[in-house]
């Protein structure tokens, strides 16, 4: 999850869909209905070709069109760009495994070659590896609201600049809405788990099987709900709880850096020789606030960056990787010091950054569910009170977001309760997908089964370079052979794991 949700949510998502077929949903209703059939988009012909000169001949990419809006298929399309590395064996090919890095916002084209990826021969014997750039993502008709770097930054709340955060927030919201508001209502999670299902059908599958991490496990639950039948082998990594997408995610991930600080704190404390932060975690934890308040008065030179205390606390996910977090806040501690050398020579002029992941991940987050606040002082409230509970992220994750000023999608928001088999892998110490965020999807995925790596640190689990062998070993046989643990199951992580 790149970029969060409230008490509302349950009334709000009781408006849960029939699943679906391949047809056109009611504007009125969202079921299906066969008036407008899809067959001009799931009866393409694809033409293939090498994705990039430098990859491998075998990887390749084209495009089809889908309808921006399901329920006027006559009406705008869009392009959707996808990827196939096929099986160098065709005579135990089961299907295609489709794969989402998360997000929303993140381009899975490139997946299934990307290096990083340590999928099992068993595994590509078995799969087509299917990536995809999500509508509005990539080279999908890409979203662009025209955004600065100032209006793409995550800051925390503060009493002297809420008025300023409010223009900008409402300025982000209106960009969005002069650039790219037809699209805008569109942008949602049902609408990329239907482009899934017209992938599904172009490739000739009855069913696909799926691996999908971070927002990618909301992105495949959501594709359970409406099409149970099309589901096959449903892997999802580092879940988020399907009940708070997604100011509730953010939240989430205040409540959870807590607990991974302590942890931190602790095992930083028991090697003070290497780190010298401190020998009690109490101290530990006075060396870490000390040198955000020095932050703040005076930035510090690190890395290329110079960073204010706010811009290292922006790093949501700093302490659920013990290790780098040591070294982290060590370098930063001997940055403020004076006792590293800044890099030499003229800094290289910023660019204005690409806006398109800011510009998705907002506009799917805004119009994925109808149960933000458009009362800022209800941001500002929760926001005061966040900070007390999380001093670490929770006047960032209760602050003030576009959403707030972003007009309603097009539907009402997905409630997950199936019984659709699956795998959901999880890390103990991740805070940004916590582990009770992922048993919350556990629970609203009957028919799952939970892999917890006790000890495991940092976002993401599977088929890493420095991945867990146990929980790499579980997904393999579950995507070869289709078998699911016959209960919940813990493998052991370590630090420096993932």
């Amino acid at each position: 999850m790149a970029v969060a949700l409230s008490a509302g949510l349950a009334a709000a998502s009781l408006a849960a869909l029939a699943p679906e077929t391949l047809s056109a949903p009611s504007k009125a209703s969202g079921t299906s209905t066969a008036k407008e059939p899809l067959r001009q988009f799931t009866q393409q012909k694809l033409r293939w070709k090498r994705c990039d000169a430098k990859g491998p001949d075998t990887f390749r990419c084209t495009t089809l069109k889908v309808p921006l809006d399901y329920s006027d298929p006559g009406g705008k399309k869009i392009r959707l760009a996808i990827s196939r590395l096929k099986t160098a064996d065709a005579n135990k090919r089961r299907g295609v495994l489709l794969l989402n890095p998360g997000g929303p916002g993140g381009p899975g084209l490139r997946l299934p070659a990307d290096p990083l990826m340590k999928f099992p021969a068993e595994v590509k014997r078995r799969y087509d590896l299917v990536g995809f750039d999500p509508r509005g993502v990539g080279r999908s008709s890409p979203v662009s609201c025209g955004l600065t770097a100032d209006e793409q930054k995550d800051t925390p709340y503060k009493p002297e600049t809420f008025a300023k955060d409010k223009d900008r927030m409402r300025t982000v919201a209106a960009k969005c809405r002069a650039r790219a508001g037809d699209m805008l209502p569109h942008l949602t999670t049902r609408n990329s788990a239907r482009d899934m299902d017209v992938v599904r059908a172009v490739l000739g599958e009855k069913r696909i099987s799926y691996l999908g991490a971070s927002y990618g496990t909301y992105l495949g639950a959501v594709y359970m709900q409406l099409f149970p039948h099309r589901a096959d082998r449903m892997v999802l990594d580092s879940a988020t709880d399907p009940t708070r997408v997604y100011r509730g995610t953010f939240q989430d991930m205040a409540k959870a850096a807590e607990p991974a600080f302590t942890r931190w704190a602790a095992w930083t404390a028991r090697r003070h020789p290497s780190y010298g932060l401190g020998d009690t975690p109490a101290k530990v934890r006075k060396t870490y606030w000390d040198l955000i308040a020095r932050a703040n008065r005076k930035p510090i030179p690190f890395a290329g960056q110079a960073l204010t205390g706010d811009g290292i606390r922006a790093d949501n996910g700093t302490f659920f990787h013990v290790r780098k977090a040591a070294e982290r806040i060590a370098g930063l501690k001997e940055a403020a010091e004076g006792r590293t050398r800044a890099p030499s020579g003229t800094p290289a002029r910023a660019q204005e950054p690409d806006d398109n992941f800011t510009s998705a991940a907002w506009s799917f987050m805004c119009a994925d569910t109808r149960t933000w606040s458009h009362d800022p002082e209800r941001y500002r409230r929760e926001a005061i009170r966040d900070k007390a509970r999380y001093p670490l992220y929770g006047d960032f994750a209760a602050a003030l977001r576009p959403c707030a000023f972003w007009d309603r999608g097009s539907e009402p928001q997905t409630r997950i309760d199936n019984k659709v088999g699956a795998l959901i892998a999880q890390n103990e110490w991740d805070s940004q997908t916590p582990l009770f965020a992922a048993r919350a999807m556990h629970r609203a995925l009957r028919g799952s089964r939970m892999l917890t790596v006790a000890g495991g640190e940092g976002h993401g689990v599977l088929y890493a370079p420095d991945g867990n062998r146990c929980a790499d070993r579980a997904a393999t046989v579950y995507l070869t052979t289709g078998r699911l643990p016959a209960e919940d199951v813990t493998c052991r992580g370590s630090a420096g794991q993932n």
